[in-house]
C-alpha cells in the first residue's frame, strides 16, 4: 500500500515539535545540542502518524520525543521545550493507548520535577503540574467527542445499509414479479404460438400447399422461435442481480467494521471491469473466508484489502494488521483449501501465509 503524503495537521504536529527545538539553538549547550538533534530527527516520522502502518511505531516515537523534550526543560530553562513536550502528550493522550498515555504523563511530571529542583523554582511548577493535567482533560474529552462522532457515523452507515438492503429487496422483489409475469404470459404463449405454427407447416405440407404459403408460415414460425429466446433471455436478465467486486468486497468490509469497531479498508488499483461470475465469485469467498478466518484467530484486527486490475489479470491481497507475526498454520482448514481449489479452477495462484504484522492472503486470477 503507498504511503500518502503529509497533511496540514501532520506538518502543524511536526512544527509544535520542531519550532521549539529551532528557537532553543541560542541558548543550548553540549547536551542540549545532543537533544536537539535527537528531538528534530524523531520529529520526521510524525508526519506520517496517520498511515496504517504507523500505529507499531508510533507509540515509542512519541514518548521519545517527550523524553528528549522534557530533558530539555529539566536542563535549558525558559527553552520552549515544554511546548514539544505538551504538543506532544496532547497527541498520546488523544491517539494512543493507556500504557503510552500513563508513561508519557509520567515522563512531564518527572521532568518539571526535576526542572523545579535543580533549578529551585516551585513557584512556578506548580502552574506547570496545573497545564499538565489540563492538556490530559483537553486530550480525553477531545478523544472521547471523536469516540461519539465515529459512534455516529457507524449508526449512520448501519442505518443506510439497511435502507439500501430494503431498496434492494423492494427492488428484486418486483423484478422477479416481471420475470415471472414474461414467463407465466409471454414465454407460453410464444411457445404455444410456435407449435400451432409449426403444426400448420405440416398440414400445409400433407396438403400440398404452395412454396409461398410454407415459406410464411416458416418465417413466423422463427420469429416466434427468436421471440421466445429473447423473452428467455429477459427473464434471466431479470433473475440475476450481478454487483460488482469492488461493491461486494466494499459491503462485507463495512459490515466487518460495524462488528468489531476496526478499520477495514479497500484500495482499488488499475481500471475496474466487468469480470466473469466465477472470477467474480472467488473474489468476494476469498476476502469473505479471510474475513471469518481474522475474527476466528485475531479479533478487532484492522484489515486491508487491495484489488489490483491488471492487463490480463486480477490480483487480491488481505492482510490483516494484528501487531506481531502470527505462528505458522500447522495445515490449511477448509476454508483455505476450499479457496484454493476454486483459484486452481481458474488457473489462478494463492498464496498464503503470516507477515509481519498478521495474517496475509494474496491470489491472482486471469481476467
Amino acid at each position: 500500500m503507498t504511503t500518502r503524503r503529509p497533511q496540514a495537521q501532520d506538518w502543524l504536529r511536526w512544527a509544535l515539535v520542531a519550532g521549539p527545538m529551532f528557537a532553543a539553538m541560542p541558548r543550548a549547550n553540549t547536551l542540549a545540542w545532543v537533544l536537539i538533534g535527537l528531538t528534530l530527527v524523531l520529529s520526521v516520522p510524525m508526519l506520517w502518524f496517520h498511515d496504517a502502518a504507523a500505529h507499531r511505531w508510533a507509540p515509542a516515537v512519541a514518548v521519545a520525543v517527550i523524553a528528549a523534550a522534557a530533558t530539555m526543560l529539566a536542563i535549558v530553562p525558559n527553552s520552549w521545550a515544554s511546548v514539544t513536550m505538551f504538543g506532544t502528550t496532547f497527541f498520546v493522550v488523544l491517539k494512543q493507548r493507556t500504557g503510552p498515555i500513563v508513561l508519557a504523563v509520567a515522563i512531564d511530571l518527572a521532568a518539571i520535577t526535576c526542572w523545579a529542583v535543580l533549578h529551585g523554582t516551585w513557584q512556578g511548577a506548580v502552574p506547570t503540574y496545573a497545564a499538565v493535567v489540563v492538556i490530559v482533560l483537553i486530550g480525553l474529552n477531545r478523544r472521547a467527542r471523536l469516540a461519539r462522532v465515529e459512534q455516529t457515523e457507524l449508526a449512520l452507515a448501519r442505518a443506510q445499509t439497511a435502507n439500501e438492503e430494503h431498496a434492494r429487496a423492494a427492488a428484486l422483489a418486483e423484478r422477479a414479479r416481471i420475470a415471472r409475469e414474461l414467463h407465466d404470459v409471454l414465454a407460453h404463449s410464444l411457445a404455444g404460438l410456435s407449435l400451432n405454427l409449426q403444426g400448420a407447416r405440416l398440414m400445409l405440407v400433407r396438403d400440398g400447399a404452395s412454396p409461398e404459403a410454407v415459406a410464411q408460415i416458416e418465417r413466423a414460425q422463427k420469429l416466434a422461435s427468436d421471440g421466445l429466446a429473447e423473452a428467455r433471455k429477459a427473464v434471466a436478465a431479470l433473475r440475476e442481480d450481478a454487483v460488482p467486486v469492488e461493491r461486494a468486497i466494499a459491503d462485507l468490509l463495512a459490515a466487518y467494521r460495524l462488528d468489531s469497531g476496526a478499520r477495514a479498508d479497500l484500495t482499488v488499483g488499475g481500471e475496474p471491469r466487468e469480470l466473469d461470475p466465477a472470477v467474480g465469485t472467488a473474489l468476494v469467498r476469498a476476502v469473505q473466508e479471510a474475513l471469518v478466518n481474522t475474527r476466528k484467530h485475531a479479533a478487532q484486527a484492522d484489515v486491508d484489502v487491495t484489488l489490483d486490475y491488471a492487463e490480463a489479470a486480477v490480483h487480491l491481497t488481505v492482510a490483516d494488521r494484528q501487531g506481531r507475526r502470527p505462528p505458522d498454520a500447522p495445515a490449511a482448514g477448509y476454508g483455505l483449501r476450499g479457496m484454493g481449489e476454486r483459484v486452481a479452477l481458474l488457473d489462478g495462484r494463492l498464496e498464503s501465509g503470516p507477515g509481519e504484522d498478521g495474517w496475509r492472503i494474496h491470489l491472482t486470477v486471469p481476467a
